[in-house]
């Protein structure tokens, strides 16, 4: 699993430049092997957007999802 993980962290890596543009960030939480999701706190401006779960959904989770196929969703806490 830990080969997954650091898969998900370098991906997590490509897209956090884009995000920190907009002023945001986001941290790797957690992978959850049984049901697939992905757990990420999000920072700076993403706290509170009203934008952050499209971010979430359509950026982050579709492209974990194409490059990591036992990713199921990313949530964030």
């Amino acid at each position: 699993m830990s080969d997954i993980i650091a898969h998900i962290k370098q991906v997590l890596l490509e897209i956090t430049p884009y995000i920190q543009q907009d002023g945001g960030d986001l941290e790797f939480i957690e992978y959850n092997d049984r049901t697939g999701v992905v757990t990420v706190q999000l920072h700076g401006a993403c706290v509170g957007c009203g934008l952050s779960q499209v971010t979430l959904k359509a950026g982050v989770e579709r492209l974990l999802k194409a490059k990591i196929p036992s990713v199921s969703s990313v949530r964030a806490v």
